[in-house]
């Protein structure tokens, strides 16, 4: 493997272990060159094309990096870690795939928000802001209120299972 650093093709895995819900092996390899530290990721080729329909009509072929880069685009400078984004982008790309040869850009902007919002908040409001074009503060101000109003129902579901094991015992 090239090291990204010195460009040299000499390194040794330090640790290997599986990624993506198995279906990827994430390696940390040392350039044996430079000394630089990296991670590489193996996945199985698909061999069936996802093709993305636009909003404006066109199709194009489904694009695993373009994904990664928009989730991480919504996480920057907060703590979700690479590990996190990969994980959320194979869970996506999987449901994608289950659905269909065919998936619409708005289907991976839901699948997209619905695991930033489980993961950060801060997040899933700026993805939601460019993604649902937010045009002023009151878009801001709807978004936040059904945030808080979905962590409200959570928290009592949660009372509520918690009490209702109580009187169980």
């Amino acid at each position: 493997m090239r090291c990204p650093q010195c460009g040299s093709m000499d390194s040794r895995v330090m640790e290997t272990r599986t990624a993506d819900e198995g279906r990827s092996i994430r390696r940390r390899r040392e350039c044996m060159g430079c000394g630089f530290r990296f991670t590489t990721y193996e996945r199985v080729e698909e061999q069936k094309v996802l093709w993305i329909s636009k909003k404006d009509g066109r199709r194009e072929a489904f694009d695993r990096s373009k994904l990664i880069r928009g989730i991480s685009r919504a996480c920057e400078r907060l703590p979700v870690s690479l590990d996190t984004i990969e994980d959320m982008a194979g869970r996506i790309e999987t449901r994608l795939r289950e659905s269909g040869e065919e998936v619409s850009s708005t289907e991976i902007g839901e699948l997209v928000m619905k695991e930033l919002a489980e993961v950060n908040k801060v997040a899933y409001v700026r993805f939601a802001s460019v993604y649902r074009e937010f045009t002023d503060i009151s878009s801001f101000e709807q978004e936040i209120s059904k945030l808080i109003s979905r962590a409200a129902g959570d928290a009592g579901d949660e009372k509520n299972k918690i009490e209702t094991k109580s009187r169980k015992k």
